[in-house]
């Protein structure tokens, strides 16, 4: 009998099938639903893109109203979901808050029957809607100041820069940030999309599901690389010494944090869109040493390890981008998540379609037979 192979975290194994995105590292390609990523990124909006993910087809504009209106009807939280963010400490992650009011949500809008498509779709919209009010309502709290109202006249992007920062941001700033939320709105088979499919394959409801995608996120090899990407860049004084601190992070074997990806192995198309908004943003707005630094890292890498599939992924600029638009750092995965939830809702639901729990084998590498002796020799 030949030995079970092993691939650890499932490198190459095929896990499932799914019509929502495609990767192809190989080439740089992202798709969503058939759609190149720096297409809609160009010419759709966050909402746009989540009714494609969602619903399967982007809206003309009767069903853009129609699915905006959702989403904006929704967007408010109950009280109560207000009081849990009171309760917490203001030490707390954003993203613990944010997992926390997502698993709560079910006590308000319970949807416990994962085969009952309505009460799923109504969490579905419940969350994409009200994760950006969630995190936002949270920032404040731990600030001492007022929670800010949604405001319906905006759409989500701008909606949730006033909602953090208690003024309406410029017409370029809330759209900048919309692409932000097209660009990390779904990505295949990741850690956290695929935390949800294995949860929700057990028939947990969909905020069960959800609030464990979050959990997945939060780590720092999953969403909170782009955290680590700025603590980084600050090591290092300026962009003249950035290739000598490269070579000897390379040199002794550590991990520059947005740099290479388990499926690209070419840029990102995702970081360079994030690099040219950057770029754009700081001509006008002023540049960052930050940036330029990262830039300089970025050459060096092509040279050293670039031959090798290593380059920046969406981590590596996302960071400089979210800085320049006044959000702390810790804020930065919080945002992936409010981004992400269209991508996990339309994997949960495919997985809904033709469902089978999750359950791998695994290779046993323990003792055998082992007899229990007397509790007085042991």
């Amino acid at each position: 009998m030949s030995e079970p192979q092993f691939s650890p975290g499932l490198a190459g194994v095929v896990a499932g099938k799914s019509g929502v995105g495609l990767v192809n590292g190989t080439d740089g390609i992202l798709l969503y639903r058939g759609y190149r990523v720096e297409d809609l990124a160009e010419h759709c909006t966050f909402e746009e893109v989540a009714h494609l993910l969602l619903k399967g087809k982007l809206p003309n504009r009767e069903e853009l109203s129609a699915f905006d209106a959702e989403l904006k009807a929704r967007r408010a939280l109950p009280a109560g979901i207000l009081a849990l963010l009171r309760t917490l400490p203001t030490k707390t992650h954003p993203m613990a808050a944010l997992q926390s009011a997502v698993a709560a949500l079910s006590g308000f809008y319970p949807a416990p029957d994962a085969a009952d498509r309505a009460a799923s779709w109504e969490g579905i919209l419940r969350l994409t809607a009200s994760m950006p009010t969630i995190v936002a309502a949270f920032h404040r709290i731990r600030q001492g100041k007022d929670v800010v109202d949604p405001d319906l006249t905006q759409g989500m992007a701008g909606d949730f820069l006033t909602m953090l920062n208690g003024e309406k941001p410029t017409d370029k700033a809330a759209r900048l940030f919309d692409v932000c939320l097209v660009l990390h709105a779904e990505h295949g088979f990741n850690a956290s999309t695929f935390t949800g499919r294995v949860v929700g394959s057990s028939l947990a409801d969909i905020y069960a599901s959800m609030s464990a995608a979050v959990g997945s996120l939060s780590g720092p090899l999953h969403g909170g690389a782009n955290e680590e990407v700025l603590v980084q860049l600050k090591e290092i004084p300026n962009a003249e010494a950035a290739p000598a601190w490269f070579d000897h992070m390379i040199e002794t074997k550590q991990k520059v944090m947005g740099l290479g990806h388990r499926v690209y192995k070419v840029k990102d198309p995702r970081a360079g869109i994030l690099q040219r908004m950057a770029s754009d943003l700081f001509s006008t707005e002023g540049s960052t040493p930050l940036y330029d630094i990262a830039h300089a890292i970025e050459q060096r890498a092509a040279v050293k390890v670039g031959p090798k599939g290593v380059w920046p992924n969406v981590d590596f600029y996302s960071g400089l981008v979210y800085q320049k638009l006044g959000l702390t750092v810790d804020l930065f995965t919080p945002i992936f998540a409010i981004a992400r939830i269209a991508g996990w809702s339309a994997h949960w639901m495919e997985q809904m379609e033709d469902n089978r729990i999750y359950r791998p084998d695994c290779i046993y590498t323990g003792p055998n037979d082992l007899t229990v002796p007397a509790i007085d020799a042991r």
